[in-house]
């Protein structure tokens, strides 16, 4: 198996961001975005995905937490991309169901070479911590689009918004574990012959 660790760097006029990503980690995050909620949901897709984490960044939050959401997302997405080269040997294909306690969450994943993402989290409240619940979704939509994978999550049931949220990252981890996994060959996943 190659070493798919990867260092990535991203600086615009409204973020500046370092990231180090180890696909074939243990679970360990050190994760700063000056937005808490969203440190903490990255800190859930980290453990339970099984992948190590270095995430700083340094964002326009006087403006919103849009730009730092958003680039990190697809940040976080180049990572994935340069990490998993070709994707030969991996099982390309992810899906769990996985719950907070009354909340339930379904995620599909497809690291297919396209970048696509179907979200529905139904969470009711504008915001958690300084969060914006509207940029949960906008995270997986700009993760997708540069890692160049299909994922649909659904929270299929839940009353608390803080529980829908984390049972949506959570689902998606187990289900980037799934599908990162590798097999020990060569084998493209793919009746293309490419990804």
């Amino acid at each position: 198996m190659t070493n798919r660790t990867v260092f990535v760097e991203r600086e615009t006029e409204e973020t500046s961001i370092e990231l180090r990503l180890n696909l074939d980690g243990q679970g360990v995050s050190d994760i700063s975005t000056g937005i808490g909620f969203f440190d903490h949901m990255l800190t859930a897709l980290v453990k339970h995905s099984s992948i190590d984490l270095v995430l700083r960044c340094s964002g326009d939050l006087v403006v919103d937490d849009h730009h730092t959401v958003e680039d990190c997302g697809l940040t976080l997405g180049q990572a994935f991309q340069k990490a998993l080269g070709n994707k030969a040997g991996i099982a390309r294909f992810g899906f769990v169901y996985a719950p907070l306690d009354e909340a339930l969450a379904r995620a599909v994943i497809d690291f297919s070479g396209r970048g696509c993402a179907v979200t529905q989290l139904c969470l009711k409240r504008e915001l958690l911590g300084t969060l914006s619940t509207e940029n949960i979704s906008h995270f997986f939509h700009s993760f997708a689009s540069t890692g160049q994978f299909a994922i649909h999550v659904d929270v299929l049931r839940g009353e608390n918004d803080h529980h829908r949220a984390e049972a949506a990252f959570k689902a998606c981890a187990l289900a980037i574990r799934k599908a990162i996994k590798c097999d020990g060959t060569q084998n493209i996943p793919s009746t293309k012959g490419v990804i």
